[in-house]
Order: structure tokens, then C-alpha cells, then sequence
């Protein structure tokens, strides 16, 4: 699934269009053959076509097409996981979940065999939803809050410091894996980057959250920002093939590198389930301790 830097990286480049000329038979949007697609601000819709209805959460599919044409794009961008994108009346927002992509393409391309959910841009463009997986979900509502009311705190943020996430810990009361996951706790991490963020403040996966002294915290925070802003210079991890390009996953710690050393010191990588989900840790540097 697409994290904070994953779609961090999409988002820029629809604010601003890619940075080379898109080249034909490429992923992940790159389809356009030696043309430069524009950035979507400005660009008014005029049509969608759902192939994949089931992808539109709210409001009705046949709703969803009457509201939004005519509307113009004012800005995208990101809150968690979420790209939101505002429009003259409502905002439209779109979780990629497991196998998402956003790319602007233009309207004379044939349809890729996953472009679900296709805008009809007044320009001449498309803005297209690929999904293999048909996870994904949009959503069109006058309030964006609507929907990203009970995320929790945006983990790069100024407003984000380690008193929050000391009063998140404690309150909350559960082991460090699954509550960095959670998204009501903190938006924008998942599997990848919680491995990555816990083995950087040498932390176990299980370690009851309310047991961290404030040291620790500390070292925690530094931990999610770090990682986090590895990713996102890097472009993101591109580990399926729907992912658009990012190199991240050549430097992983400890994510997917079960057997092989830690870069700290040494030790083969041990993969465990967390919260039913596959973990990497060293154990030397991420020691257990009993809550």
C-alpha cells in the first residue's frame, strides 16, 4: 500500500506535472509519448467515466458524475494517505489503498487494462485512476472533513512535536506497531515506514507504547521524520509494479531484508507478524522488552 512519501510523490507531480517528457509504454502514467502533461490546477472537468463504480464511496456513482463536471481544480493535496484534491464546490478525494495510481495522460492514449476511473479534462488531458486490485476509493463531498475528520496528526508537520506523540503513546496504550499504523493515531504511515522508523529509534514492534520514557519518545520522533524524509527524497519505495519509480527500497534498513545484516551492526534481520502483519527487526538493536 502506498505510504505518506508514495503518495507524497504522486501528488507533486500532479500539482505540477512530471519533470520529463512522459515516455510511451511506460508505468505508472509515463504513457504519453513524447509530450509533457501539465500540472492539474486550473483544469476544469468535464466528464468522468467509471468503469468501476464501486470505486466512488459518496455520493452515488450517477450523482458523482453530475456534480462534478464543470468543476475546476484549485489545488491537490495531501492529507495522510488521502490526495485532495479542491474544486469550485466540492473536494474530491481519493484513497489509493493497496494498488492506487494517479496520472494525468492525454485523452487520445488508449486506456490502460486498470484505468477504472477516468476525468475528462476540458484540455484535451485525463486524469486517470488505475486500480489492479479495485481497492481503491473516491469520494466527492462539499467538506473534506467529512472524510479526513478522524485522522490523527500529520507526522511532518511543524504542529507535530514529541509531547503529542507522548500523549498518543501513553493514552493510547498498545503496542508501537499497530498504533503507528493506525491512521486515527498519526496519518501516513504503514507497514514500510513504521519497520523503517522503529528500527532507527531502536525500538521492538511490540513494546507496549504507554512503557517509553521520554528519551525514547524522543528518539522515536526523530525516527518517523527521518525515515519519512528518506522516503520522500527518494521518490518513495517502488515495490509493485504499479508504483511510479521511486528508488527507497534500495536503502531500507530492515524492511523485506529478513536474513540479511543490519546496517548498524551486523546481525541477520528477523522477519515476525506483528498485528498480522510481516515485521523486520534486528534483534540486537531492537531488544525485547515486556511491557
Amino acid at each position: 500500500m502506498p505510504e505518506l512519501p508514495e503518495v507524497e510523490t504522486i501528488r507533486r507531480t500532479l500539482l505540477t506535472g512530471p519533470s520529463a517528457p512522459l515516455r510511451a509504454g511506460a508505468s505508472a502514467g509515463l504513457r504519453a509519448g513524447n509530450r509533457t502533461a501539465p500540472g492539474l490546477v486550473g483544469q476544469r472537468i468535464v466528464g468522468v467515466s467509471l468503469r468501476w463504480p464501486r470505486h466512488i464511496v459518496a455520493p452515488s456513482p450517477s450523482s458523482f458524475r453530475r456534480r462534478i463536471r464543470g468543476q475546476t481544480i484549485q489545488d491537490v493535496s495531501r492529507r495522510g494517505k488521502f490526495i485532495h484534491i479542491p474544486l469550485d464546490r466540492d473536494s474530491l478525494l481519493v484513497h489509493l489503498m493497496m494498488s492506487g495510481d494517479l496520472f494525468i495522460s492525454p485523452a487520445g492514449i488508449a486506456r490502460g487494462r486498470h484505468d477504472h476511473t477516468i476525468f475528462q479534462l476540458e484540455s484535451g488531458w485525463q486524469l486517470r485512476f488505475s486500480d489492479s486490485r479495485k481497492f481503491g476509493r473516491v469520494f466527492l463531498v462539499p467538506d473534506p472533513e467529512e472524510v479526513l475528520g478522524s485522522l490523527g496528526p500529520e507526522p511532518l508537520s511543524d504542529e507535530f512535536n514529541t509531547p503529542d506523540l507522548l500523549r498518543i503513546l501513553h493514552y493510547r496504550r498498545r503496542s508501537l506497531k499497530p498504533l503507528l499504523i493506525d491512521q486515527a493515531a498519526i496519518a501516513g504511515l504503514g507497514n514500510i515506514y513504521a519497520d523503517e522508523s522503529l528500527h532507527r529509534a531502536r525500538l521492538h514492534p511490540r513494546r507496549g507504547s504507554h512503557t517509553l520514557e521520554k528519551a525514547e519518545v524522543k528518539a522515536l520522533w526523530n525516527g518517523i521524520r527521518a525515515a519519512l524524509r528518506d522516503g520522500l527524497r527518494h521518490n518513495g519505495a517502488s515495490i509493485d509494479w504499479v508504483y511510479r519509480g521511486g528508488d527507497f527500497q534500495n536503502h531500507f534498513r530492515v524492511y523485506g531484508r529478513a536474513g540479511q545484516p543490519c546496517p548498524r551492526c551486523g546481525t541477520a534481520i528477523e522477519r515476525t507478524i506483528v498485528g498480522q502483519r510481516s515485521t523486520y527487526t534486528c534483534p540486537l538493536c531492537q531488544p525485547w522488552k515486556a511491557s
